[in-house]
């Protein structure tokens, strides 16, 4: 399950700043039409840093509950603190997720041992299927390939999401974890490379708004009709990086409303409604993606 288009998928929320489960049914309905391979409940896009705890189990517990079975849920269990992390990953043990995402630690910036034993002890609190993630863009700490080789040992970690960008890190990877362990990208500009050199997937943000378009894809890249797969992504190219114009989730929400797909943008402050100045500008790439 953990392989071909997965969507990090948006929190809905209303005018009040409220999760709005009628846009987040909706969205679900959307992805299991779409072919999506699963949603992770959430993550970064999911805007994990404003949501208390409560809500955090909530949401993936709403998400879990709206899917029925039609489509694998990930939970995201990411925290800076390893105790965090546990608590987050004992609470939706019993959500009915087919396995967890788990970034690496924030801010604190640990040392590859550091995170080995952090994800190690992550992994022996719990039965479910783990997948690491790292984004050393957004945490300022850089899990290394040799380090996730070692973590690959353990039998519940199962995955890799690579957000570096960094192409030459497929081959190296794959190559201390074995060909059972899965890599996905993180990074939607890269992610048909990404596939292309050997990855099994994506997280993906794009896929918020062009499902059907990345399921289709992956489905490509992994029959190895490759250049039927870029001529496919020539067109979302644009908006694979005008989504991160500014920090994401804020120019995603504003095109997941644009196309009708939740209610309203609405995010909790520190995070802020699209520019009046990028508005044309992800307009623009809707438009040459064929969404618009």
């Amino acid at each position: 399950m953990f392989t071909g288009s997965i969507v990090a998928v948006v929190t809905p929320m209303d005018v009040k700043g409220n999760v709005d489960r009628v846009s987040l049914k909706k969205l679900v309905d959307y992805h299991v039409a779409s072919g999506t391979s699963a949603i992770v409940s959430v993550g970064t896009t999911g805007e994990s840093a404003t949501l208390d705890h409560k809500e955090h189990i909530d949401v993936i517990k709403l998400t879990v509950e709206y899917a029925e079975g039609r489509i694998p849920v990930i939970a995201g269990t990411g925290a800076n603190a390893t105790a965090e992390a546990i608590s987050l990953t004992k609470q939706v043990q019993t959500l009915g997720v087919a396995g967890c995402l788990t970034v690496t630690p924030y801010y604190n910036k640990p040392t590859q041992e550091g995170l080995y034993q952090h994800f190690k002890a992550i992994a022996e609190n719990t039965s479910l299927p783990q997948i690491l993630y790292n984004v050393p863009g957004r945490t300022g700490c850089d899990m290394q390939p040799e380090t996730v080789g070692r973590l690959a040992k353990i039998n519940n970690i199962v995955a890799l999401k690579d957000a570096t960008g960094d192409l030459s890190r497929v081959y190296k990877t794959r190559q201390l974890v074995g060909d059972k362990f899965k890599l996905l990208s993180g990074d939607d500009n890269t992610f048909l490379d990404f596939l292309i050199l050997g990855g099994d997937g994506t997280i993906s943000v794009t896929a918020n708004i062009a499902a059907r378009e990345l399921a289709r894809i992956c489905e490509l890249a992994a029959d190895k009709r490759f250049a039927e797969a870029r001529e496919m992504n020539e067109r979302l190219i644009p908006l694979h990086s005008k989504l991160f114009m500014e920090p994401n989730p804020i120019p995603v929400k504003w095109a997941c409303e644009k196309l009708g797909l939740i209610q309203n943008a609405t995010m909790r402050l520190p995070m802020t409604p699209l520019s009046a100045a990028s508005v044309p500008v992800l307009e623009q790439a809707l438009k040459f993606a064929k969404l618009l």
